[in-house]
């Protein structure tokens, strides 16, 4: 079980990521949430539906959700909280995430 400082969800995140699941046909454990290299900056975030743990996730379980971290992302990801948001502009996915020392103009990738 991974450390609750490695990412945070709000009820937001949670109520969605549940509306979400509940519509899949394949049965799941989660989300999987990761980084790969993309973008001006350099890193952007990932996710993908988990229909298992792999070797050496972290597995955060919280507000009745399941988010398995990709052990490549996971010093990236310490200390983020995961929200969604859903308002005249946007709606999606949001990390908030305290290692990012540089983000892109379209918000699309980030740096640490």
């Amino acid at each position: 079980m991974a450390s609750p400082n490695v990412i945070r969800i709000t009820d937001a995140a949670a109520a969605r990521v549940k509306e979400i699941m509940a519509k899949r046909d394949t049965p799941t454990l989660g989300l999987r949430i990761g980084v790969k290299p993309r973008g001006c900056s350099g890193l952007s975030y990932t996710m993908e539906y988990a229909e298992e743990k792999k070797s050496f996730e972290d597995v955060v379980e919280d507000k009745g959700v399941t988010i398995l971290v990709d052990p490549s992302a996971t010093l990236f990801l310490i200390g983020t909280e995961m929200d969604y948001v859903d308002d005249r502009l946007q709606a999606g996915f949001v990390f908030r995430n305290p290692n990012e020392k540089a983000r892109c103009g379209c918000g699309e990738s980030f740096s640490v």
